[in-house]
């Protein structure tokens, strides 16, 4: 029998289908893998914002992760909303858990992306928590895909301009405690020049890949993040290299910007499209 790439990924659900759980599904999808998920908080949001965020309870977080890895598996991991303290720990000792009963093996494919503040402006995550996931999580980690404001509040450092990203992303590997040290995806969408450009540290081969991009103007950029990063870890899990799934989910997101700025949802921040692929191939068919 085959078998599917598998991402398993924690993190909370968007009730308006554009970040969160239903992003990370819609983006696992599309680029090959199989989905499956822990839900961490379900929040009440649409694309004007974030109107009330309902935490889930730590014993269901840790039984959802047990229950699809002991059974599932998963060949990475995407984690993203984790909004207390005790919900970074109950995380990181599933992880550890699930390590013991055999069910993970190290290295672990995790992708971690410190999900903080939504588009609209919201805190979702709290500052005593901050600290517990650098210190507890950050360093079960394969990979973290910071936004600059996440990165400034990770590493205490200013970011002004593209030139600052490689310095935060290499400081930013560097808070990991375990011997190889985190590599970093540094998104560059926060900054304000034209031509952006993504940093890519690879902390396995200690060295900076430039991930350039054109700006696209558009409003629909939820979820952007979250969808980034679930596509790094389907590609991971595929068993492409950390340099190729790099490019491969910074393409995908970019094209994915590209597309979906010609739909309107919502009256906010409208999501990407995540199923352009698809609808490409859909339309080619029609068209034969």
């Amino acid at each position: 029998m085959k078998t599917y790439p598998r991402v398993l990924t924690i993190a909370g659900s968007d009730s308006g289908g554009g970040a969160g759980i239903q992003a990370d599904i819609k983006s696992i999808s599309a680029t090959g893998s199989y989905a499956a998920s822990a839900i961490t908080a379900v929040t009440v949001q649409n694309t004007l914002g974030v109107e009330a965020v309902h935490p889930v309870p730590v014993e269901t977080i840790s039984a959802q992760i047990k229950a699809v890895l002991s059974d599932i598996g998963a060949d990475a991991i995407k984690i993203g909303m984790l909004h207390s303290s005790e919900v970074v720990l109950a995380v990181r000792d599933s992880l550890l858990q699930a390590e013991s009963e055999g069910w993970l093996d190290r290295p672990y494919n995790i992708v971690l992306d410190p999900v903080m503040v939504a588009t609209s402006g919201h805190r979702l995550i709290e500052e005593s928590a901050i600290k517990v996931l650098t210190e507890e999580l950050l360093p079960l980690a394969r990979v973290v895909t910071p936004n600059v404001p996440e990165a400034e509040i990770l590493t205490g450092l200013k970011i002004s301009s593209q030139e600052d990203l490689p310095e935060v992303a290499r400081e930013l590997s560097k808070k990991s405690s375990k011997s190889t040290p985190v590599s970093v995806l540094m998104k560059a969408g926060h900054l304000t020049e034209d031509r952006l450009t993504d940093i890519f540290y690879n902390a396995e081969e200690d060295r900076i890949i430039e991930l350039p991009s054109a700006r696209v103007r558009t409003q629909n950029t939820h979820g952007t993040g979250c969808t980034l990063s679930s596509a790094f870890a389907s590609y991971l899990a595929q068993g492409l290299t950390l340099d190729a799934s790099a490019h491969a989910a910074t393409e995908y997101i970019h094209n994915a910007i590209v597309s979906g700025a010609g739909y309107s949802v919502g009256h906010g921040h409208g999501p990407v499209d995540h199923f352009l692929q698809m609808r490409r191939f859909l339309q080619s068919s029609d068209n034969q």
